[in-house]
């Protein structure tokens, strides 16, 4: 089944007639069919529900599920006017983000079985604007690198990448149009890439962060993961309160930086070969393009954001640590162990370093609309001992910039390796419409 970006898919006629299968449906679309009458709520529910029943076993992308609860929900959405733009949408929510009627166990056995008095703020917005909560979906523990049990839709002996593991893996497999993930360093974007799907990473602070776990309170960011542009623009809609407009790509072609960053040299011969065939094809199609090589300074930052991590987690675990440490995975308790020794000298020296590139790094976006980068070194490695490295996403996410990755090519083994967008700070509105001018002209997964 093809992955897309944008448009809608191909099993709904231009009537709006009831697709074969509605849970291929993506959110917007299911949205608009649901508020024409086309198709019902519920009755997009129980395709969602009859996927994962048909899939779970091998994906494993849900730590929570009641289908009979999501069916009521479901079916009172039917009964009642139309709250709002996600109106009889379903929505997975990754299990470090706070729902009132399910649980928030963090991927830990510390909290197993443990039930928040209410929603994180994102969860209430969309149930707000009408969306159905299908469940929760796999993390790793603590939204950290210690993996949970999902797998690669497309090759279940490759890691989906985390930490929003389950959010990328049951979005990817048409088991829910859309899904919140968290990015510490690169957990929306980095399985979104190795999942074939479009992953979204805001500029910093855009969504309310009010009832998720914190990891690290300088880098954590609220992002989306969704089948379609169309679907993050809507989400982001919902989640600012701006007008959906939802507008199509500009016709003006976009000033695109190639910005390989200082990491450039571990990028596999995919990732390579992706941004030369983008950078290529997209110069070919009208856009101006040109090099861009970040200053020197930009080569700390990888080390910088590990610090601020370590330090920040070691903090925000605090209880954890002190009280049941001996339920945090080894892996884990390194790092935790690494911000207790970094001295407060070093955290805030790397604070002040992420401070001055990102105003290096506005000064480069004057002549720029936005940047070309590499998104993830290759495609999803083989194993599930790891989720895969963030060093490409990373920077992004220290430095502050709303990013997409979008779904344009294939590795070795024919698994996804998405590009990634970078646009200027608080130019994400700006970043949805050169992501749809993008889209159009590469499309989706060009194979090696």
């Amino acid at each position: 089944m093809k992955h897309t970006a944008s448009g809608s898919p191909a099993r709904v006629s231009a009537s709006g007639s009831r697709a074969d299968r509605l849970n291929e449906l993506s959110a917007s679309e299911a949205a608009r069919l649901i508020a024409g009458g086309h198709i019902t709520s519920e009755g997009l529910v129980r395709d969602c529900l009859a996927r994962i029943d048909a899939r779970e076993a091998s994906v494993r992308a849900w730590v929570f599920l009641d289908p009979e609860h999501a069916l009521r929900e479901a079916r009172e959405r039917d009964r009642n006017p139309a709250r709002g733009s996600l109106h009889g949408v379903p929505i997975g929510v990754k299990d470090i983000i706070d729902t009132a009627d399910m649980p928030t166990q963090m991927g830990s056995p510390i909290y197993k079985g443990f039930r928040p008095p209410g929603d994180a703020a994102c969860v209430a917005l969309v149930r707000a604007a009408g969306a159905v909560i299908l469940g929760k979906t796999v993390t790793a523990e603590f939204a950290g690198m210690t993996p949970g049990a999902t797998r690669n839709p497309h090759d279940p002996s490759h890691t989906p990448g985390g930490s929003s593991s389950g959010s990328g893996a049951a979005v990817a497999d048409f088991m829910v149009p859309a899904a919140f993930g968290t990015q510490t360093g690169g957990s929306v974007l980095r399985p979104a890439s190795f999942c074939g799907i479009v992953g979204y990473k805001p500029t910093f602070g855009r969504f309310n962060r009010a009832g998720i776990k914190m990891a690290a309170e300088s880098l954590d960011t609220i992002g989306l993961l969704a089948r379609t542009i169309d679907d993050i623009e809507l989400l982001d809609c919902v989640l600012t309160g701006r007008p959906a407009s939802l507008q199509r790509a500009s016709d003006s072609p976009p000033r695109i930086g190639v910005c390989r960053s200082p990491l450039w040299q571990t990028a596999e011969a995919e990732t390579i070969e992706a941004i030369a065939d983008s950078a290529a094809r997209l110069a070919a199609a009208g856009a101006h393009m040109r090099e861009i090589a970040l200053p020197e300074e930009f080569a700390g930052l990888t080390r910088a954001r590990e610090l601020i991590n370590n330090y920040e987690r070691a903090r925000a675990m605090g209880y954890e640590w002190h009280s049941r440490r001996g339920l945090i995975s080894e892996r884990l308790q390194r790092r935790i162990r690494q911000g207790w020794e970094t001295p407060h000298a070093d955290y805030v020296a790397a604070l002040e370093l992420a401070a001055r590139c990102r105003t290096l790094l506005d000064a480069v976006f004057g002549t720029l609309d936005l940047l070309l980068a590499p998104c993830v070194p290759g495609e999803a490695p083989s194993g599930l001992e790891s989720t895969g490295s963030p060093r490409f996403q990373e920077l992004w996410t220290l430095l502050h910039f709303p990013t997409v990755t979008l779904p344009t090519h294939s590795g070795p083994s024919g698994l996804p390796v998405g590009i990634q967008v970078v646009a200027p700070r608080f130019g994400d509105a700006r970043l949805f419409e050169a992501a749809r001018w993008i889209w159009d002209r590469l499309g989706s997964r060009q194979k090696r």
